[in-house]
């Protein structure tokens, strides 16, 4: 069993920056070689959508279009942490955001790919 931890969240003015990270916090996924790890966040009433996702090996990366340009991906393979850094942020960016990993290597864009979730980080951006 895998729990991933998500930090990093808070409350900034529009057009700020926040950097949100994800670890295991137990059990762990080394082993694998191939998994995906990415990041989703939900707007309250609205459906978990897709942000931005890597994969562990290659280290390519894949963005939704309204993120595009301003948050950026990575991950510190020493410290099986992954990272979001999130800038010029809007309002509309005001959600929880998830980290998630898929342990197959094959998960893109969609929830239902993804094996394991963190709790969530609020991210709140004022106008």
């Amino acid at each position: 069993q895998v729990q991933l931890v998500e930090s990093g969240g808070g409350l900034v003015q529009a057009g700020g920056s926040l950097r949100l990270s994800c670890a295991p916090s137990r059990g762990t996924f080394s082993v694998y070689s191939v998994y995906v790890m990415g990041w989703f966040r939900q707007a309250p009433g609205k459906e978990r959508e897709f942000v931005a996702r890597i994969r562990w090996g290659s280290g390519t990366t894949s963005y939704a279009d309204s993120v595009k340009g301003r948050f950026t991906i990575s991950r510190d393979n020493a410290k099986k942490t992954m990272y979001l850094q999130m800038n010029s942020l809007k309002p509309e960016d005001t959600a929880v955001y998830y980290c998630a990993v898929d342990l197959q290597g094959f998960a893109n864009r969609d929830v239902t790919e993804y094996d394991y979730w963190g709790q969530g980080t609020q991210v709140t951006v004022s106008s």
